[in-house]
């Protein structure tokens, strides 16, 4: 098969020499022909070498690689993808394990698939692109799954309707492409959570937080915690499990604080140690001193373009210097990121500005990131978009 050329810039080669899965539109030089949004399209540098094959689509990124060999992309090509993908989950014990069902199966460039997001809840998968080019292989993609889960996959969510570029002339809708799930619960190291992929956020829970959870539960006995930007409530019930002698849940949105009610009743069915509201989180930070013994703060991504970086930083330098303020003294602060765009050194020091300002001494006890299952392709830092921190606050 042949496939439509775009040549590069001089000199604008170096990332792809060095794996980098992104093509930006202002490296292109030349297009020879005109490809629709979600082609494969040849790479080459200015003096005709190849360099990689990828998805073209329209706006700043405008090729995301997905071979740096010079082959046909077939259906098999995918379905090896992704059953390297389905290897790794297994070889580390998420395929079998008893006490957790929920994790990431495929991580975009992390699973040298650009664009393409799937979550598996017990026997569901959540389908998300974030790509034209994946949203148009999304049945050879149903089809593998299939294949690989047999009659322990019963059903097929896809949840691309508001990441697919809006420009693009296709109109993905969300909705089963495979069965449909009647149960809403999955677990994660021995905990239930009910999952709403339909109408919640991201692809319905956020199972990056897996591992970060399980050590906040390790520093809960005992302590009274506020969860800020629950969500669903994750952290508070891994709190209550280790022992926290008061929880407190808080997120602007209803709908998240009633999730949030209801994991925790999954859980601890009728425990008055918990108590949920939906207030603005700046706003109930503002009067709770030394009333917390521990603070999460988990806000959605401040920045998802570096156009609106510095204020992103502004925002998380706030949000921390006002719980260092109000934290009781020996207190712990469970503080992150994801925001891709905010580098690891950049909300390190948003966070040392915070502790500064706040005037208090803290210290780093860990440093915290994505599992295991949202492997970062080492040539595309970008990946590790989930940054945290464990502070000490004397």
């Amino acid at each position: 098969m042949s496939y439509i050329k775009v040549v590069l810039k001089s000199g604008k080669d170096q990332s792809l020499r060095r794996f980098h899965p992104w093509v930006f539109s202002g490296a292109i030089k030349k297009i020879y022909g005109e490809p629709a949004e979600g082609d494969i399209v040849e790479v080459f540098d200015n003096k005709d070498e190849f360099l990689g094959l990828g998805h073209y689509q329209i706006g700043s990124i405008a090729i995301r690689i997905v071979s740096f060999e010079q082959i046909e992309i077939t259906d098999d090509f995918w379905k090896q993808k992704i059953k390297q993908a389905y290897t790794l989950r297994k070889d580390l014990g998420l395929l079998d394990d008893p006490n957790t069902d929920a994790y990431r199966l495929v991580h975009a460039e992390g699973d040298n698939m650009p664009g393409l997001i799937i979550d598996m809840y017990g026997d569901t998968a959540v389908v998300q692109m974030h790509s034209v080019g994946m949203f148009l292989i999304r049945d050879k993609i149903d089809e593998v799954l299939k294949e690989l889960f047999g009659d322990d996959l019963k059903s097929i969510y896809n949840k691309s309707e508001s990441t697919i570029p809006f420009k693009a002339k296709v109109q993905p809708e969300n909705g089963y492409t495979f069965g449909k799930s009647s149960t809403r619960i999955a677990v994660e190291n021995g905990l239930k959570f009910r999952v709403d992929w339909e109408k919640g956020q991201k692809t319905g829970f956020f199972v990056d937080q897996r591992d970060n959870r399980a050590l906040l539960e390790h520093y809960s006995k005992g302590k009274a915690v506020l969860n800020m930007f629950c969500y669903t409530g994750g952290f508070s019930f891994y709190a209550m499990r280790g022992g926290a002698k008061l929880v407190h849940s808080v997120d602007s949105s209803e709908r998240a604080i009633d999730l949030t009610k209801e994991n925790v009743e999954l859980n601890f069915p009728g425990d008055d140690r918990h108590d949920a509201f939906a207030l603005d989180a700046f706003k109930y930070l503002d009067d709770i001193k030394d009333k917390y013994d521990l603070i999460i703060l988990d806000p959605p991504a401040f920045a998802k373009h570096n156009n609106v970086l510095n204020n992103a930083l502004q925002g998380y330098k706030k949000l921390n210097a006002k719980a260092f303020e109000q934290i009781k003294p020996g207190g712990i602060v469970f503080t992150f990121s994801c925001s891709q765009v905010v580098s690891k050194d950049a909300f390190r020091k948003a966070v040392f500005s915070a502790a500064a300002r706040s005037g208090r001494n803290v210290r780093i006890l860990n440093q915290l990131t994505q599992p295991a299952d949202h492997p970062v392709n080492i040539y595309h830092p970008e990946g590790e978009y989930l940054k945290g921190l464990v502070l000490y606050v004397e």
